[in-house]
């Protein structure tokens, strides 16, 4: 979908795929196995032991993503851990700090928050939270906040 993926070939060992439709909205935390597609909103934290996650164009993660393998090309709100890849795509958006071991950016992606390199991709110690409104807010109005 976004041009060859290096470590897409390496996600069918690991377990069957999941898709989250564009219609779906989910509401808890997300833990799994194998790959996870979304389409829709997951409304949780999102981790896995072993496997590959994927955010469409048109999907969105509120909340932390502990994942191996990560591609972004939609929103995420909240901190990102990628163990071994992360992919951000032309239409990524993260509001949150970034912790990686590779990373691949996309000219057009934003990151609102830190980027940080780690052999394994998470920090050490005590992990920096990323502070949320009790009620929704769109990006931009997170970013205009941000630098009043």
């Amino acid at each position: 979908m976004f041009g060859k993926s290096k470590t897409a070939g390496n996600v069918a060992k690991h377990g069957s795929t999941t898709l989250i439709s564009s219609e779906t909205i989910i509401t808890g935390d997300i833990h799994f196995s194998g790959s996870v597609h979304i389409e829709g909103c997951v409304k949780g934290n999102v981790s896995a032991d072993q496997g590959m996650l994927t955010i469409a164009h048109n999907g969105s993660v509120e909340g932390d993503v502990r994942v191996q393998r990560v591609v972004v090309d939609g929103h995420v709100r909240g901190n990102v851990f990628a163990e071994e890849h992360l992919e951000l795509a032309s239409r990524a958006v993260i509001t949150g700090n970034v912790f990686y071991n590779v990373i691949e950016m996309t000219k057009g992606s934003q990151v609102n928050g830190s980027l940080e390199h780690h052999s394994n991709g998470v920090p050490a110690g005590p992990q920096p939270l990323l502070e949320r409104a009790d009620e929704e807010m769109p990006a931009a109005e997170v970013i205009e906040a941000v630098d009043s």
